[in-house]
């Protein structure tokens, strides 16, 4: 499972997507994800689902990633739709025992919340596949500019979250060197209680916050080598900027939220 989350990995590659402008690209996957949160029938959802499955196929991004993406949050789609079947009333009731009630409308809700969490799952995952860790600071640094005015330290926040980003598939290598380690010598992870297997965990938890601050030390220690000062005059190799295909998008996203707001009005809404 630990192998399974893709979180912050980037997938070398020359489609469309990788070449839109980081900024657009930022902007994009924001806006698609107050869309999404905008639906309020089956199709509209359908419309975003159909967004997401184009984004992905244009990526030219494996199918097989995306899914191993998806496999970590399968826990979390099943517990929500367990939760909204249960208490979710209204419509034709299917079954009614021990107080429990499955009906139409729980059942459509939960249906309808699991896409939702897919969509919003892919959609985001495609924003670190399709754009490196340097590209993606840059973008973040521009977009939040206009914060200098308020003297906050832009190009340090954008650097910060880029650098969280980056090093979760590292974190994520290392929890799973230690989890083997701790098996090799002896430690049961996976029988007993849920108190037994938090209580086993604490052995994985204490080496992955030394090596977390090593690494961080190491980082720190190599930026500094290299008399990295922060944003104030610094030069990029590589200049961003806006092309039709980035316009093109960005209209692609006014006409999915004007197909939303339409379909919305137009069916019924399920939540």
């Amino acid at each position: 499972m630990i192998r399974d989350i893709t979180i912050g990995q980037y997938y070398p590659g020359k489609s469309v997507l990788h070449r839109l402008d980081p900024r657009m690209k930022l902007i994009l996957t924001f806006g698609l994800i107050v869309v999404i949160f905008l639906c309020k029938s089956f199709f509209s959802l359908g419309l975003i689902a159909l967004t997401a499955v184009f984004a992905a196929i244009i990526s030219r991004v494996p199918a097989k990633m995306i899914l191993k993406s998806l496999k970590p949050i399968v826990i979390i789609l099943l517990f929500t739709a367990v939760l909204n079947i249960i208490y979710t009333e209204g419509g034709t009731v299917y079954f009614e025992k021990w107080g429990i009630a499955i009906t139409e409308k729980g059942i459509n809700t939960a249906i309808f919340t699991m896409i939702r969490i897919v969509s919003l799952v892919v959609i985001s995952s495609l924003l670190t596949y399709t754009t490196t860790p340097t590209m993606l600071t840059d973008a973040i640094e521009r977009l939040l500019s206009p914060l200098k005015i308020f003297k906050i330290k832009v190009h340090t926040l954008a650097m910060m979250m880029t650098l969280a980003l980056r090093f979760i598939p590292t974190l994520i290598e290392e929890i799973d060197r230690i989890m083997n380690a701790q098996k090799a010598r002896g430690a049961d992870l996976e029988s007993g209680g849920l108190v037994q297997r938090a209580k086993a965990l604490v052995p994985i938890f204490i080496p992955l916050m030394v090596s977390a601050f090593r690494r961080a030390y190491e980082l720190a220690f190599a930026m500094t080598c290299r008399c990295y000062t922060g944003g104030e005059g610094r030069t990029r190799m590589k200049q961003m900027k806006l092309k039709f295909r980035d316009f093109a998008a960005l209209f692609f996203l006014v006409a999915v939220t004007a197909g939303v707001i339409f379909l919305n009005i137009k069916f019924e809404a399920v939540i």
